[in-house]
């Protein structure tokens, strides 16, 4: 894991930028798609622009520019679409599974530290957006969260 002012990439460099973010938004949700539990979610229909928007959220949050807050979106929007729905561990496992996937999918370099920290990002990003938030906890001023080499930044 390269220490933080190493001048080492950001996470989201390494993955190798905005294209493999969003080839990774898109292969993850074709993957979520065709997965009996993880489609689920989805089964209700999308924004039209659903694989862009998750593209930018997720960039930004590993470290890439501001792309979600800076028009697209709200942390605060994105917390009360995803919490109180009560837990429901399978489905977090299918699309944790899909993800693992869409990383060779999306020809994310297979390399470690890399792969070991995407894969905890989804699964810490994915906890806190479903479980981390009560709806009368989310402020409208909340911030998108961020991470780094060494995990969760703030």
């Amino acid at each position: 894991m390269p220490p933080a002012d190493s001048g080492a990439p950001t996470v989201f460099e390494a993955a190798g930028g905005a294209d493999a973010i969003m080839r990774l938004a898109e292969a993850w949700h074709a993957r979520c798609l065709a997965d009996p539990i993880a489609e689920h979610p989805f089964s209700h229909g999308t924004h039209p622009q659903h694989t862009e928007r998750l593209a930018a959220y997720w960039g930004e949050m590993l470290g890439g520019p501001p792309a979600f807050t800076s028009g697209l979106g709200t942390e605060a929007a994105i917390v009360r679409m995803h919490s109180c729905n009560g837990p429901h561990p399978e489905l977090d496992t299918a699309a944790e599974c899909c993800f693992v996937k869409a990383l060779d999918d999306a020809r994310i370099p297979d390399e470690e530290p890399l792969r070991t920290n995407l894969v905890d990002w989804f699964r810490w990003s994915s906890n806190l957006v479903t479980y981390g938030f009560e709806h009368d906890q989310v402020t409208d001023d909340l911030r998108l969260p961020k991470w780094s080499w060494s995990g969760p930044l703030d």
